[in-house]
């Protein structure tokens, strides 16, 4: 093996086959001593899952539930370097792994194991299997698509957020009432104060949502009604070219394949970004935000929302008290501005409670607001940061980040030797 690493793999008459994703524990199983005493060796990078923030709950999956907090990031007890999505509920997270398994870890309830223990390590769902392709977590409640298009829900189901037509907890996977195989994205809301909803988008690009209403978040189109529903249903403005989809407390977020971002529900804070400061204002149907424009790319919520345009600029909006805009100050912002770090070279963002994460172009991992769990991973509980900061453990081989409540979970990506 040469000294020096290898972009891209070769044939025996040097042809280019381009680069291939592999994991450092394949590389030992076929070339063993080789590349153990190989300068490459220390070049491999591993696709590990890290978590840090609040440990309560077993929500950060590494064999404790203590109280108290992690502040720099530690990878979970179970280890391994096959990690490829991960997600991040009120006190608990999902991960699926390369091989397709899915796992899961923290409050009792959640785990789709046919019982109500709290886990404080990473286990497999009861119904198992190897094609889990999406997962995302609520409080208390869990949603994934497999590779067949079926949408699977599991857990808490007071407000009707596993669409099963009913509002009983159920301990292991089940589909929602309506089934089918033609399911694309699932986005499990952590609302609070009965605000649980979901948004799932199907292959046809169609929209649906279905759990609690009472902010208007399903985006259904009566003014008034805050009757939930137990199944789902398409928003007012209907239409089969939704692309993504978020949300927050009592809100929702989604962007099209013509580039727009549509906002509804609850307006607290300026969540909506259409200018009104007005906390009772509710829209119940999808409407577009105060700056407007083509060029959305991807979005995330929770008690603000941030969002990332295709020219690589980030933008943020709505409740600040703790510095989650990351705007260098506690304002709330009622229209889309910049964070204070600018540039034009964000690639994704992850919402959380009262914090926020996104990642660059670059790979660097870079987190602002609420810091009392130790949820931003830098080393310390300052009660916030009011402008984004990178993390403890550095680096720019970062895949993915998801914020939950007090915590916080990312996946380092895979390099090429």
């Amino acid at each position: 093996m040469p000294d020096s690493p290898i972009t891209n793999f070769r044939d025996s008459d040097d042809v280019d086959l381009g680069k291939k994703l592999v994991t450092k524990d394949y590389l030992l199983e076929v070339y063993g001593t080789i590349l153990e005493n190989s300068p490459a060796s220390g070049l491999v990078v591993t696709p590990e899952l890290w978590t840090w923030g609040l440990r309560g709950e077993g929500r950060l999956g590494n064999n404790t539930t203590s109280v108290g907090d992690m502040r720099t990031p530690v990878t979970v007890f179970s280890g391994g370097t096959n990690w490829k999505q991960v997600d991040s509920g009120h006190d608990h997270a999902a991960a699926i792994k390369t091989d397709g398994t899915l796992w899961i870890w923290g409050n009792s309830g959640v785990h789709g194991t046919n019982d109500t223990t709290q886990r404080q390590t990473p286990v497999t769902t009861f119904a198992g299997g190897t094609d889990w392709k999406q997962v995302s977590c609520g409080k208390g409640s869990t949603g994934a698509i497999k590779t067949d298009g079926s949408l699977w829900v599991w857990g808490n189901n007071a407000f009707g957020q596993l669409g099963v037509n009913d509002t009983t907890q159920r301990l292991t996977p089940v589909t929602t009432f309506i089934g089918g195989n033609t399911w694309k994205q699932v986005y499990m809301v952590d609302g609070g104060g009965g605000r649980h909803h979901t948004l799932a988008i199907k292959t046809d690009g169609s929209l649906w949502t279905w759990g609690g209403n009472e902010g208007g978040q399903l985006g259904i189109g009566f003014n008034g009604d805050s009757t939930g529903r137990t199944t789902p249903v398409t928003t007012f403005i209907g239409g089969n070219d939704w692309k993504s989809i978020s949300g927050g407390r009592g809100y929702s977020v989604a962007i099209k394949t013509n580039g727009t971002l549509w906002v509804w529900g609850g307006n607290g804070a300026g969540t909506l970004g259409i200018n009104d400061g007005n906390i009772f204002t509710i829209k119940n149907t999808p409407v577009t935000t105060f700056a407007g424009g083509t060029d959305w790319k991807q979005v995330g919520g929770h008690n603000n929302t941030a969002a990332i345009k295709t020219d690589g600029t980030l933008w943020v909006w709505g409740y600040n008290e703790f510095g989650q805009l990351g705007v260098n100050d506690t304002t709330n912002r009622l229209t889309p501005v910049t964070t204070f770090a600018g540039g034009t070279n964000w690639k994704s963002v992850g919402g959380g409670y009262l914090h926020t994460t996104a990642i660059k172009t670059d790979g660097s991992l870079w987190t602002w607001g609420l810091n009392t769990g130790g949820q931003l991973g830098t080393n310390d509980i300052t009660p916030n940061r009011n402008t984004p900061v990178t993390t403890f453990a550095g680096g720019n081989d970062w895949k993915q980040v998801s914020g939950g409540r007090g915590h916080t979970q990312a996946i380092k990506s895979v390099d090429y030797i």
